[in-house]
């Protein structure tokens, strides 16, 4: 019998389906930095320097990476909304439910514009406080994902759990522990006014290693390797 909560897997259609829907999340969160910077650097936004860091990634939706920034918020939203997660567990759908809501906040009502660019007439700070609740309650959601739903197991012992699951609920509460170490440095600059981009960046790409691991996106290259090995032997 598969024991979902095991992470254990079957090759069947659904749960090649699931496993692709992680993977899906987690290389959208992992390409958004570096996607922003890119095209913003491509398509100078007049009174910013071009090819510099802004203050935080949500400040990007002043440049010309804002289709980028949008879409992808949007696409995660989307894929958050429609995450089943374990047929067993409401937890998954309801943090997703949770999560996809605040993507949409943060896309929708984007922070204070970054000095040098005017604001657009029909922007207003309340905006910009929704954005910051919304993007600090999809962190908390990533974050449960990391540390909470994700390294569930039937097998309450972790002693007696397979090895490789103990590896992937390493990484996961690593993964955990990486973004909230950046969410509280970047808190912190609400008192220093220091930039953010970087305490972001980590938070993002601890979020999409987290999920790229629970989708097996590691699985191909552990296969050629092995198909390797055997060869040789």
């Amino acid at each position: 019998m598969i024991d979902q909560q095991s992470d254990t897997h079957s090759n069947d259609a659904s749960d090649l389906s699931l496993r692709t829907h992680r993977r899906l999340i987690g290389y959208l969160g992992f390409l958004l930095p570096f996607l922003v910077y890119l095209l913003s650097g491509l398509r100078p936004t007049n009174g910013l320097p071009r090819w510099h860091f802004l203050h935080s990634i949500s400040a990007y939706y002043y440049t010309g990476a804002v289709a980028v920034f949008v879409g992808i918020l949007f696409a995660l939203a989307l894929f958050l909304f429609s995450y089943r997660g374990y047929t067993t567990s409401i937890a998954d759908r309801v943090i997703g439910n949770v999560g996809g809501t605040a993507a949409l906040g943060v896309a929708i009502c984007p922070t204070k514009p970054p000095d040098g660019v005017t604001p657009p007439s029909w922007w207003h700070p309340a905006l910009g406080v929704i954005h910051l609740v919304s993007a600090s309650v999809l962190f908390i959601a990533f974050i449960l994902f990391a540390l909470w739903l994700f390294r569930k197991s039937s097998q309450t012992n972790r002693k007696n759990r397979p090895n490789d699951k103990k590896v992937r609920d390493m990484i996961y509460l690593g993964c955990a522990v990486i973004m909230m170490g950046a969410i509280g440095w970047a808190t912190a600059s609400i008192f220093t006014g220091a930039p953010i981009f970087w305490q972001e960046t980590a938070a993002i790409e601890g979020f999409a290693i987290s999920w790229l691991v629970k989708g097996e996106a590691h699985a191909p290259a552990v296969r050629a390797i092995r198909n390797l090995r055997a060869l040789r032997m």
